[in-house]
């Protein structure tokens, strides 16, 4: 009986050894460890709770992660750039939008059961993708309903070819929860050049953490209005300590009511922290915006931000109730330093916008029809109107912009693959 259970026991010893966390390599800069050709043999080969070391070079490869790993690139050689790339013949579908069915290609795609996956140190390149039409949206790093962290990683040129400028793709980086769940700290960043969205979270059961990246649009384009950090549909998050801008929708002018782009866009989420960011060259800064069909954007915060270059629209628009938009500095907006703007729901009241200093704009406040904010103390320089109430439009001279416009629909688009 001794010598079974003895027999028993030591199965179960050598069964938990054999499923313990490895250190391996992709690449051949650490002969030391076991080595794979490619990120996906590794993935597949270890098992959960492993660290893969991503040797320096070009991966051309859809990667899928459905265990709970670390994929980190390291240096070798005084060279650091470990690089996902593009796989000969383009990117193809890799999985389905959780949320509209609409097919994916994500170069990095991370998947339930994972739910502690962390990628830092890692280049996502979308270059000449070979996208052929609107049906396809390419996504550099896509966590769906899973969740992690990731940092100190590069995600750039998630755009469509020649011709297909105008639709309405491409994310830099994407967290979708699809009604399960998905938290994911995402900091120390840099995202650059896509068509769509930088950044974005949406969905309740999504809730993203946002912190000290650095996300660059395409500046002016005829395409889609980018936005460079996004959290909406419900999910939940902060924004903080970001750099973001360069995002325009060429085409717009101050009568045409949709597509603007913004630098950061809460939309038909609640309860969002958006702190201490700087924003610039967009056609809204920062937009709290809810829906009448998605939903409320209440009870955000928007403090200590700068935000500059605002063209067209305004630096900071809470078209929501009972938000919080106090010690920003607001320089060179076209319209409006800060809209309280009831344009969305038909209802923009217990917002407080006190202790922002707004230097140039039509506005400095602009203030809807609908009453019940409160809009002191403020610091305004060369502001046209200080505060300007009852209408949701102040046009700037000079002559050539005496037009009339609306703004029943024209809040910025947000993304939703």
């Amino acid at each position: 009986m001794r010598l079974v259970k003895f027999a028993l026991l030591l199965g179960v010893v050598c069964s938990t050894l054999s499923a313990m966390a490895i250190n391996v390599a992709v690449g051949s800069c650490k002969p030391s460890l076991p080595s794979y050709p490619t990120i996906q043999q590794a993935v597949n080969s270890v098992p959960a709770g492993s660290t893969i070391q991503v040797c320096p070079g070009l991966y051309p490869q859809q990667v899928v992660v459905n265990k709970n790993l670390t994929i980190k690139g390291i240096a070798a050689s005084n060279q650091g750039a470990a690089i996902i790339t593009v796989p000969p013949g383009g990117l193809v579908q890799n999985t389905s939008s959780l949320a509209t069915g609409n097919p994916i290609a994500a170069q990095l795609l991370v998947q339930a059961p994972a739910s502690t996956v962390t990628i830092t140190n890692l280049t996502v390149d979308g270059s000449n993708n070979g996208i052929a039409d609107c049906s396809l949206n390419p996504i550099g790093i896509y966590y769906q309903n899973a969740s992690g962290t990731i940092s100190h990683s590069t995600v750039l040129n998630e755009v469509l070819g020649a011709g297909l400028e105008g639709c309405q793709s491409g994310l830099g980086v994407f967290v979708q929860s699809g009604g399960g769940s998905s938290t994911v700290n995402i900091n120390n960043n840099h995202v650059e050049n896509y068509q769509k969205n930088g950044i974005t979270g949406n969905e309740v059961g999504t809730n993203v953490t946002i912190t000290s990246n650095t996300v660059i649009g395409q500046g002016p384009t005829t395409g889609a209005a980018e936005n460079s950090i996004q959290i909406g549909f419900g999910a939940t998050g902060s924004i903080s300590k970001n750099t973001v801008g360069s995002d325009v929708w060429a085409p717009d002018n101050i009568g045409d009511p949709g597509d603007a782009a913004a630098g950061i866009l809460v939309f038909a989420s609640h309860g969002v922290n958006i702190a201490t960011n700087n924003v610039s060259n967009a056609q809204f800064g920062i937009a709290v915006v809810g829906d009448l069909t998605f939903g409320n954007a209440d009870n955000s915060s928007v403090t200590s931000n700068t935000v500059s270059a605002t063209h067209i629209f305004d630096g900071i628009d809470l078209c929501s109730n009972n938000n919080i938009a106090k010690m920003n500095i607001v320089n060179g907006s076209d319209e409006s330093g800060i809209h309280i703007d009831d344009s969305c729901t038909g209802a923009s009241t217990g917002n407080q916008v006190t202790l922002n200093t707004i230097n140039s704009a039509c506005a400095g406040i602009l203030s809807g029809p609908v009453a019940g904010n409160t809009t002191t103390p403020n610091t305004f320089y060369n502001a046209v109107n200080l505060q300007l109430t009852g209408t949701n439009v102040c046009i700037p001279p000079p002559a050539p912009y005496q037009k009339v416009r609306t703004r029943q629909s024209e809040h910025r688009r947000p993304a939703r693959p």
